[in-house]
């Protein structure tokens, strides 16, 4: 009854198995490939996994990379299946104009958050930030309704961006600081507060909206260099779209 769960992003492909396709359910395996190697997965990391019963995944890289990784899930006789993001899943709502737009890596992330905060008491807004390729930052209040959220580049986008338009400016990676003293340290640190002051600003704004402090959850490959600078609480959760994959599963497995 082991149970798949495939996070597809812009650069990595994550996955996790869990002994059962149910929240709580014991992880029995994980790991993260570049999307350039995962023609090999079903060699190498997949190799020796047991075959899974069910799996569920979601994807932004497109539908190239998305046939790519089915025709590795061929090792098994298993059906691929993948999120949509739609109007409602597992007590959110989603508010975005086109509902269906909304990044599906978002849409899963939020679902895993609201599961997370009502497991650890009574209903509380949140704010759901994700740190990799891109930034985003979601803000969902306390009845699981999702009111929106913000895009904006990742460091490497951001240093990128500046080596690309102007001179001299390509330095190694440096130290998010209070007071860069060399390009390096200016660069990352100019990064990492433009991130932390989006957050910190939705913060307030979500707060000024409920009229309740919002449980701040962080995740993604880059949430490490975001969490030593941000003065607001948080909990770093790797796993958090692994955990909305499994709600949905076992909503559908309930119906």
């Amino acid at each position: 009854m082991s149970f798949l769960a495939i996070d597809i992003g812009n650069t990595r492909l994550k996955w996790a198995q869990y002994a059962s396709p149910q929240p709580g359910a014991v992880l029995l395996a994980q790991g993260a490939v570049f999307l350039e190697t995962i023609d090999q997965l079903a060699d190498n990391e997949w190799r020796d996994l047991a075959a899974p019963s069910s799996m569920l995944g979601c994807v932004v890289a497109g539908e190239g990379v998305k046939r790519r990784v089915e025709e590795q899930l061929e090792l098994w006789d298993l059906e691929p299946r993948w999120v949509s993001s739609g109007v409602r899943a597992c007590g959110v709502v989603n508010s975005y104009d086109h509902p269906t737009r909304l990044g599906v890596d978002r849409w899963v992330a939020l679902i895993g958050a609201r599961h997370r905060v009502l497991a650890q008491g009574r209903p509380r807004p949140a704010l759901v930030v994700m740190v990799g390729t891109a930034v985003t930052v979601d803000a969902l209040d306390a009845s699981g309704r999702f009111l929106g959220g913000l895009i904006l580049p990742g460091f490497g986008l951001m240093l990128r961006a500046l080596e690309m338009g102007t001179a001299g400016l390509k330095a190694p990676t440096g130290e998010a600081v209070d007071f860069p003293t060399n390009t390096s340290d200016a660069l990352m640190s100019g990064g990492s507060d433009a991130i932390a002051g989006a957050v910190e600003r939705m913060h307030r704004k979500l707060l000024a909206r409920t009229g309740e402090a919002p449980v701040l959850v962080m995740t993604g490959g880059a949430a490490v260099k975001l969490a030593p600078i941000t003065d607001l609480p948080f909990e770093t959760v790797d796993t958090l779209i692994f955990e909305g994959l499994l709600q949905l599963q076992a909503h559908r497995l309930a119906m």
